[in-house]
């Protein structure tokens, strides 16, 4: 058994405590409370004082693609035509990146995020066995969910469903007690009717999880509404064919059955009151992604309205080809300032309530608040030590505060999942994080070269 103590405990199921400690042994925490008291209770545990730090939940990242982290800047200056940038990430990680390139830079990117206080993931990749082992390889908690192809063809979707449960099930075969696999049909616009049904039915008869892009941007809502727009343009040019529905993406999806399987929604910002009585109602969750949102220009999620719904809603970096950093503090910042900004408000969001977003939230939108999210007796050894010694830091008036304002990544001391250190002082204790650099600048070196 282990005992860590500082400045602060952050329970986040309870108040702070001040002088606080954390007992745990093997994967499981034992005790939280006054750190004399734990000491008292358990004289014979190994001890270890962080001093001027907190200890609190590992933050859930609830939608990333660890898969492109090698695009982290590649496609910048692309970003005011969301179509280029779409098509050009296509291009370069079909004709440029091999499978191996593709894993390495999953890895590399799970490296950031258990750097950053990441303790589980929701990735998302084309490449699902890359997501795969960049967790396990870093020793990290998630949920891989294996995309679907471009699908869009009803005619065409029990062999694409074959080759995704194919594919699935292979992933599957590789789950351990940390990592397990969810499928992702993409998006309602890149999947087609009958697929997504087919998606459904086999997500409720095998007890598997799922997660959908939605309502994410204008030219999607011009797609679903009217059948017009950059969308519109892509499927005239492969010849294919598109009955617009006419009603939002939250909708569809709940017209055609997906959302009776509590799918993660990520991003959900062209959204309304009756989406958000649809997502409540079917217990479905969302992932807020505010800095990819904003960074394309797609606008702000109405993430005070979510919170108003009493919705599922966790905090997600998306990709850093969007984002370019893998840290949910600063999502979580973002998602506080964007959020107080909103002409929309009705009041402002407390700090407190944004990082139970990006602890709690997250693995309610997984469905792991049981397991992790918060620290309690018999709950999984997840937990971070964030430094409190930066002079931007002090004086501590409101530790909520604090470490949603005044706090960065950088200031994450140790990240602990099971039980086990996964990194400490900025050094990965899994991977060889010298031998990974050098591999993933040759792998931006061959992406540059025409």
């Amino acid at each position: 058994m282990k005992i860590f103590s500082a400045d602060w405990v952050l329970p986040i199921s309870a108040a702070p405590i001040s002088g606080g400690a954390i007992a745990f042994a093997e994967n499981k925490i034992i005790a939280i409370g006054k750190s004399e008291e734990i000491k008292e209770d358990f004289p014979r545990a190994e001890t270890e004082d962080f001093g001027e730090a907190v200890i609190m939940p590992g933050f859930v990242n609830a939608h990333s693609h660890l898969e492109l982290t090698a695009m982290r800047g590649f496609l910048d200056e692309l970003e005011n035509d969301f179509s280029a940038w779409l098509v050009m990430l296509a291009k370069i990680r079909a004709e440029k990146l091999t499978e191996a390139d593709i894993e390495t830079a999953a890895v590399w990117g799970a490296l950031e995020g258990a750097r950053a206080g990441v303790t589980c993931f929701a990735d998302i990749g084309r490449y699902g066995r890359a997501g795969l082992r960049a967790l396990k390889v870093n020793g990290l908690r998630g949920v891989v969910f294996q995309e679907t192809e471009f699908s869009s063809k009803n005619e065409e979707a029990a062999e694409d469903f074959a080759r995704l449960k194919e594919k699935f099930l292979a992933l599957r075969a590789e789950e351990t007690n940390l990592v397990e696999v969810g499928i992702s049909p993409h998006a309602p616009y890149t999947v087609s009717k009958n697929l997504f049904q087919k998606i459904t039915d086999y997500a409720f008869s095998k007890d598997v999880k799922i997660s959908v892009h939605a309502a994410e941007s204008k030219e999607e809502s011009e797609f679903m509404l009217r059948g017009a727009g950059f969308f519109s343009d892509i499927y005239e040019k492969f010849n294919l064919v598109w009955d617009a529905p006419g009603i939002s993406s939250i909708e569809y999806l709940s017209e055609i059955g997906v959302l009776q399987a509590r799918p993660l929604l990520a991003h959900c910002v062209k959204t309304n009151e009756k989406d958000f009585d649809l997502i409540g109602e079917s217990n479905s969750s969302i992932a807020h992604c505010p800095k990819s949102n904003a960074k394309f220009g797609h606008g702000v999620a109405p993430y005070e309205k979510f919170l108003e719904k009493n919705l599922r809603v966790g905090l997600g970096s998306d990709s850093v080809a969007s984002n370019n950093v893998c840290d949910i503090l600063e999502e979580a910042r973002f998602a506080a300032l964007f959020a107080r900004s909103r002409e929309e408000k009705n009041d402002l969001i407390a700090a407190k309530k944004i990082l139970e977003t990006a602890t709690l939230g997250g693995a309610q939108a997984l469905g792991l608040e049981n397991e992790i999210g918060t620290l309690d007796a018999g709950k999984q050894a997840d937990f971070i030590v964030v430094s409190l010694s930066s002079v931007a830091q002090h004086p501590v008036h409101d530790i909520f505060s604090t470490l949603l304002f005044a706090s960065t990544a950088r200031d994450v001391r140790l990240t602990i999942v099971a039980g086990e250190e996964i990194c400490r002082e900025g050094m990965s204790k899994k991977v060889d994080e010298k031998e990974l650099k050098i591999k993933i600048k040759e792998i931006a070196k061959k992406m540059s070269n025409n």
